[in-house]
């Protein structure tokens, strides 16, 4: 007879803001925005986390900025500092393999984990994910949400029911139990379409799901209707697939107010090209190769790709052939509202192209160590420490050049 897996979704509680409260005491109990600087509710770009005391405000990750601004002009704003969150992440993660190599990340704070073979050693699966959290708040200072399941699905449901400080057990056999009175929105794969179809049928619930003939499903949905009934009765036989290398690093910005202003364009490419190169240098990586993705104004997305000529983790190298790409874009005459960078064909850094060594070694690129030199001043002073001079707000270009 096969084990029962012992499946934890393990996600940490506003991250972001977290680690700022954390740090800084004065931000604790009180409404935290980690993101673009707002600048009087004018500012571009979204909220990358919010704390638990800004969300009665009605403040949500990925909200433009501008609105969270307006609806709590008086939290605390502050950007940022990936490095700092990459640390802890770090320190999170060093605690999950104490118990199991099988973690599969899913993003710097969040990660399913299959603990089944580990309760030889450890004991009960749920003696396991209560000891993941007493020593990630112990150690950390953080807190953690937990869900426990016989798989994937039911596991991460579970942990976002019991968000904030959860730890919320679906046991065998208790499946349809936990589902059935649960919308049709927690079923992996219904977005709003879908789920404004489903309900004109009546199928409001997961359980409504998993009563309807698999058949039905099928013929309204064709592959997916299966796929959800099947998770709807509980079903997800999917492994917990340990970390892989990295295959791409990108960022993307979507424009408050569509825009067809080349400048703005341009300097958005180029604040994007910038983040990308922060985060290869931060991970260890060069890229062989960059995507641009672009989105215009009536929702039609394009992506343009290009191999480098050599391996780069500079923006200014990420920049111009982005901007390159951009050119191969059809848009005059639209606006648009999305941009994205993302490095591909990536490199460890340590690793010499093709795996031969050179023959003789290539002098250093004093662009590079420029490069890591204005990482270390922001890390220390914040991302307004140093800045390009073209990244800057328009008035504040004039008062330098005054």
């Amino acid at each position: 007879m096969n084990q029962v897996r012992a499946i934890i979704h393990l996600d940490m509680d506003a991250f972001y803001a977290s680690v700022e409260q954390l740090d800084h005491a004065a931000y604790r109990g009180k409404p935290v925005v980690v993101g673009a600087d707002p600048r009087g509710g004018k500012g571009r770009g979204v909220v990358a986390a919010c704390s638990y005391e800004a969300r009665p405000f009605g403040i949500r990750s990925a909200m433009p900025i501008s609105r969270a601004y307006r609806l709590c002009p008086k939290a605390i704003y502050v950007r940022p500092r990936m490095t700092r969150y990459a640390e802890m992440s770090d320190r999170i993660f060093a605690i999950l393999r104490d118990y199991t190599e099988v973690v599969e990340p899913l993003s710097i704070d969040e990660a399913f984990l299959d603990v089944t073979a580990s309760q030889r050693l450890f004991g009960p699966a749920e003696a396991i994910g209560q000891t993941l959290k007493a020593r990630i708040r112990s150690e950390l200072g953080l807190v953690a949400s937990i869900g426990l399941a016989p798989n994937k699905f039911l596991a991460k449901v579970a942990s976002d029911l019991g968000k904030p400080d959860g730890f919320v057990v679906v046991a065998l056999g208790k499946e349809r139990a936990f589902l059935d009175p649960l919308p049709i929105s927690r079923l992996w794969g219904v977005g709003p379409k879908t789920e404004a179809r489903l309900q004109r049928l009546g199928l409001q619930t997961i359980g409504r799901i998993a009563q309807t003939p698999v058949e039905t499903l099928e013929a309204m949905l064709g592959g997916a209707g299966r796929d959800l009934w099947e998770l709807a009765n509980g079903m997800d036989d999917r492994e917990v697939v340990p970390e892989q290398e990295a295959k791409s690093i990108g960022a993307e910005t979507t424009f408050e107010k569509d825009t067809d202003d080349r400048e703005e364009i341009r300097r958005t490419i180029l604040e994007l090209s910038d983040r990308v190169g922060r985060r290869l240098r931060r991970e260890g990586y060069l890229a062989g190769g960059v995507t641009l993705k672009f989105r215009d104004h009536l929702f039609r997305t394009l992506t343009r790709a290009a191999i480098l000529d050599h391996p780069t983790d500079v923006g200014d190298d990420l920049f111009r052939e982005a901007w390159k790409l951009l050119q191969r874009v059809s848009w005059t005459g639209k606006r648009v509202r999305l941009l994205g960078v993302t490095a591909t064909r990536l490199l460890a850094a340590a690793e010499p192209p093709g795996g031969q060594m050179p023959l003789f070694q290539p002098a250093a690129d004093p662009r590079r160590q420029l490069a890591r030199t204005v990482d270390a001043i922001q890390e220390r002073f914040g991302a307004d420490a140093i800045a390009r001079a073209t990244l800057l707000p328009k008035d504040r270009q004039r008062q330098r050049q005054g």
